[in-house]
C-alpha cells in the first residue's frame, strides 16, 4: 500500500524522466530539422528527388572572417540561394537577386542587414525576440506596430548604417528622404554629423548607438521606445525640453518617421572596411557645401553664427543663411526695427522687448561690447543690403532699356 510520501517519490521520478527524455529528443531533433525536411519535400516536388537529395542537413553556417563573425540563419532559410522558389512562403523562399548582387550572402551573411542573433539556430533565439538582444530580425511586426506606410523601413536604417555616407542609396526611400531633410532644414548649423557642424545641439554622429535607458520617457504618451520618443522630439521639440531652441519645422508624420531611421541609423559600427562601400569612409563636403560654410564661419557675418543668432535668422546680405527663417532677415534690421517698434536698433538691442527680451536674457547671452559690435555689423549688413538692391535697380533697369530699344 502507497503512502504519500511514496507516491510523491514515484511521481517525481516520473517527472524527472520525462523532462530528461523531452530534453533528449529536443536536442536529437532540433527545431531547424522540421524545416529541413519540409524543405526537401519542396525541392523534391517542384525539382525532384534528385535535387532534393542535395539539400543540406544539420546546423549551417556562414562565417564571416574578417569579422569573426557566424550566421547560422540558413540553417532554417535554405532557400536562399536557389532559384524557382521566389513564391515560397518564408523560411523557403529565395531571396531577391538585387541586394545579392552586391551583397553576396557568403561575404556579408544574413544579420548585417537582417538582424536577429546570427549564432542561434532556434526559434525565438535566432530571430532575437529575447531579453537583453536589442537588435531583433527586422521583419514586418516592427513596420505594423509603428505603421510605417512603406515596407522595409527599418531595413533601409541597417543598410545605412554601412550606406551612412552615401548622397543617396538606391531602394532606400525613408532614408534618402531624411537625408535631403537634414540638407534642406539645415541640421548642421546646430548639430555636428560625422564630424562636421555645430555645437549647439548634440552631436549626433553616433546617437543610434544610444541604449533605451538612457531616453527620459516620461513625457512620452505612446509606447516607451526609441522609435517613438524621436518621432515625437522631432515633431515636438519643445514639448521634451521646453528650454530647447530647436525649432518646430512641422514635421508630418512620414517625414519624422524617415528622420527617425535615419538617426537609429547613426551609430558606432563594428564593420569591417572591406564590407563597407567602395569610397565611403568619410562624409566629404561639395564644392558649394564648402565655400557655404567658408563665409558663414570665416566672412564678415560669423559674429551671427558664433552667437548662433543664424539659427532663427538670415543675415543675408553676409552669406548667413538660416535652416529655419523663424526671424526676419537682419540685413534689413536697421529699417524693420525703426518700422515695428519706432526705436533706433542700438535702443532696442540695449533694451530689447517682446521676443528678444526672452532670447537675449536666457538663449543668447551678450556683453555690452558684444551688443554694440552686433549693432555695427547689423549697421553694416544693411548698407550692404541697400547697396545690392540698388545694384539689382540698375541691372533691371539695363535690361528694360535694352528691351525697348528692340
Amino acid at each position: 500500500m502507497f503512502n504519500r510520501d511514496t507516491f510523491f517519490v514515484y511521481v517525481s521520478g516520473i517527472s524527472v524522466v520525462l523532462i530528461l527524455a523531452f530534453a533528449g529528443y529536443d536536442d536529437a531533433a532540433p527545431g531547424y530539422k522540421h524545416y529541413q525536411d519540409e524543405f526537401r519535400s519542396i525541392v523534391s516536388e517542384k525539382f525532384g528527388p534528385e535535387k532534393a537529395a542535395f539539400v543540406p542537413s544539420g546546423v549551417q553556417q556562414i562565417w564571416i572572417e574578417s569579422a569573426n563573425k557566424v550566421d547560422r540563419c540558413v540553417s532554417c532559410h535554405l532557400g536562399v540561394t536557389w532559384e524557382g522558389l521566389e513564391n515560397e512562403r518564408q523560411p523557403y523562399a529565395s531571396h531577391p537577386k538585387e541586394p545579392l548582387e552586391n551583397h553576396p550572402i557568403d561575404k556579408f551573411g544574413c544579420t548585417y542587414c537582417h538582424g536577429g542573433q546570427g549564432f542561434a539556430a532556434k526559434l525565438p533565439d535566432a530571430h532575437g525576440w529575447v531579453k537583453h538582444w536589442e537588435e531583433p530580425l527586422l521583419d514586418s511586426t516592427l513596420e505594423e506596430e509603428y505603421q510605417l506606410a512603406k515596407k522595409g523601413g527599418f531595413m533601409q536604417m541597417r543598410c545605412n548604417t554601412c550606406h551612412r555616407y552615401d548622397r543617396e542609396t538606391e531602394g532606400a526611400d525613408y532614408i534618402n528622404r531624411a537625408k535631403a531633410l537634414v540638407s534642406e532644414k539645415g541640421c548642421r548649423a546646430c548639430h555636428t554629423i560625422n564630424g562636421r557642424g555645430g555645437s549647439i545641439g548634440p552631436d549626433l554622429t553616433e546617437i543610434g548607438s544610444k541604449t533605451s535607458e538612457q531616453y527620459d520617457y516620461g513625457r512620452l504618451t505612446t509606447f516607451p521606445s526609441i522609435f517613438n520618443w524621436q518621432v515625437a522630439h522631432l515633431q515636438n521639440p519643445k514639448s521634451f525640453a521646453p528650454d530647447t531652441i530647436m525649432p518646430d519645422f512641422g514635421f508630418n508624420s512620414e517625414d519624422a518617421k524617415a528622420l527617425t531611421l535615419l538617426l537609429m541609423s547613426w551609430r558606432k559600427r563594428d564593420i569591417p572596411l572591406e564590407l563597407l562601400p567602395n569610397g565611403a569612409f568619410g562624409d566629404k563636403p561639395t564644392p558649394e557645401e564648402l565655400e557655404r560654410d567658408r563665409i558663414m564661419l570665416e566672412g564678415e557675418g560669423r559674429f551671427f553664427v558664433e552667437k548662433t543668432c543664424f539659427v532663427c535668422h538670415d543675415v543675408s546680405s553676409l552669406g548667413i543663411i538660416s535652416a529655419t527663417k523663424i526671424g526676419p532677415d537682419l540685413a534689413i534690421a536697421v529699417e524693420d526695427v525703426q518700422r515695428r517698434f519706432g526705436r533706433t536698433l542700438d535702443d532696442f538691442l540695449h533694451n530689447p522687448s517682446g521676443t528678444m527680451s526672452v532670447v537675449l536674457s536666457r538663449q543668447i547671452s551678450l556683453t555690452e561690447e558684444e551688443i554694440d559690435e552686433a549693432v555695427r555689423l547689423l549697421e553694416h549688413a544693411y548698407e550692404v543690403h541697400k547697396s545690392l538692391e540698388e545694384k539689382q535697380g540698375k541691372e533691371n533697369g539695363n535690361v528694360e532699356d535694352s528691351s525697348a530699344g528692340h
